[in-house]
């Protein structure tokens, strides 16, 4: 009986200890029942998987941990009051959302294309945080163009000018994301949404973005 217990203990230290590849075709699922995403990028299926590799690292541009002060500052958990804060999980909830037909939908990479050209969420649709802000970040005061804001309103997130007015009834709702806790573009961006009269309730932000999504080691589109 002694044997049989010492036997059991070397197996579980053996597991304990084992090298970090020894697990890697169970260690790469998102969670223990969702190994991957489907979604769709403009008109391209894609699936979002984890990195499978034990090497696997987060992307130079997001290794930096010093960032000046203003304007990347830290970002709170809440950007509005009423405007729900998401994880990773909920993200890809929203995308399956999307990839199953809820026109409903939207998921808003705020960076400039630059940025985006480095890497985005599967799925999600690239609206640069400088055409929609009417917000102050520190020192820092960029309007949005008139214009562009319109179309972006009517044309992408549903809403409707109705004399002067504007109507967020069959609005989108929109999860926003930006570069990561010290990332202020797609919290402007809410702000000023909210501003507008557009619903906390259908407005969503991604704090982590992309620092926290690659150091997940999510999958990222260039284009």
């Amino acid at each position: 009986m002694k044997l049989k217990h010492l036997i059991g203990a070397a197996a579980v230290g053996a597991l304990l200890f084992a090298a970090p590849g020894a697990f890697a075709a169970e260690s790469n699922k998102i969670t223990p029942t969702m190994e991957s995403v489907e979604v769709n990028h403009h008109g391209k299926e894609m699936v979002i998987r984890r990195a499978a590799s034990s090497e696997a690292t987060i992307p130079e541009a997001y290794s930096k941990t010093g960032r000046h002060c203003p304007p990347f500052c830290i970002q709170p958990m809440h950007a509005v009051p009423g405007v729900e804060t998401l994880g990773e999980l909920e993200v890809l909830g929203h995308l399956k959302r999307i990839h199953n037909g809820d026109k409903s939908v939207m998921v808003v990479d705020s960076r400039t294309p630059e940025w985006v050209a480095r890497g985005t969420i599967p799925g999600s649709v690239n609206i640069p945080w400088n055409k929609i802000n009417m917000e102050v970040q520190g020192t820092f005061e960029l309007e949005a163009e008139a214009e562009t804001l319109t179309e972006i309103l009517t044309e992408q997130f549903g809403a409707h000018l109705v004399n002067g007015q504007w109507d967020f009834r069959t609005a989108k709702t929109l999860v926003l994301f930006c570069n990561g806790m010290w990332c202020p573009q797609s919290s402007l961006n809410i702000k000023t949404l909210v501003k507008l009269g557009y619903p906390p309730y259908k407005l969503k932000w991604y704090r982590g973005g992309m620092q926290d999504w690659v150091t997940a080691g999510l999958s990222t589109v260039s284009k």
